[in-house]
């Protein structure tokens, strides 16, 4: 029996390994992680730094996968960016989303206007300590580093050309999540304005990767959202 589908778009630096924490919880979805070119899978293939090349690959990567039963788009970060560009292009295709679920992002038009991309190693890594997403094994291995720093600076160009993201506005529901301690948290409500349908904001307890945290609240939130734009549509 076919089961309605999750379809998980990844952080800056992420891969189809990075939703492998949701597995071992049970979740009443399949669960159809994507990732862009340059790593996880697809690591042979070149990096993207256009958000409107990024949306296309995300694009056709969902409209292969669809199982015809009602599915919703949910991203963190980066990937809360892009699901807004990809849940307009399936809108477009007449294969929406049931909802769109966005977490880490408090939405288009809050970037800072430096290019966070184009920081020096130290200032960039610095950055990213700041947000909390590089583990002590990675920051002790040049090596490692050495691999991820340019995925890392791609995605952050994709996320910058947030210029692309600000005009969309997508007709499904829209469910953002954020961690208490993050930047921008007091903008949630910022995403609003990027649907003609419901809105629906949570604040969870955490900084940016809160998400590791709070795996059954946010399960709940993806059963409680798809139930919620269910009945919308009735």
């Amino acid at each position: 029996m076919k089961k309605k589908q999750l379809f998980l778009l990844h952080f800056a630096g992420g891969s189809i390994y990075s939703f492998e924490f949701l597995r071992s919880h049970y979740i009443d979805f399949e669960m159809v992680p994507v990732e862009l070119p340059g790593r996880g899978k697809r690591v042979k293939e070149k990096l993207l730094t256009s958000y409107k090349e990024a949306i296309n690959d995300i694009f056709s990567q969902i409209t292969d996968k669809l199982n015809g039963e009602p599915f919703i788009i949910y991203g963190h970060s980066l990937g809360s960016s892009l699901g807004l560009g990809v849940t307009d292009l399936l809108e477009k295709n007449n294969t929406p989303p049931q909802c769109l679920i966005v977490s880490g992002n408090a939405g288009p038009g809050l970037i800072p206007s430096t290019k966070r991309s184009d920081l020096e190693r130290t200032d960039f890594i610095a950055m990213l300590n700041e947000l909390g997403g590089l583990p002590e094994e990675l920051l002790q291995s040049d090596e490692l580093l050495d691999f991820v720093i340019p995925i890392l600076r791609a995605d952050f160009e994709i996320v910058e050309e947030h210029f692309y993201a600000e005009n969309i506005i997508v007709n499904a529901p829209i469910v953002a999540v954020m961690g208490n301690l993050e930047k921008y948290v007091d903008q949630i409500n910022n995403w609003k304005k990027h649907t003609l349908s419901e809105f629906k904001p949570y604040v969870l307890k955490g900084h940016h990767f809160f998400i590791h945290n709070n795996v059954e609240r946010l399960i709940e939130i993806f059963d409680t959202s798809f139930n919620d734009c269910a009945s919308l549509k009735q």
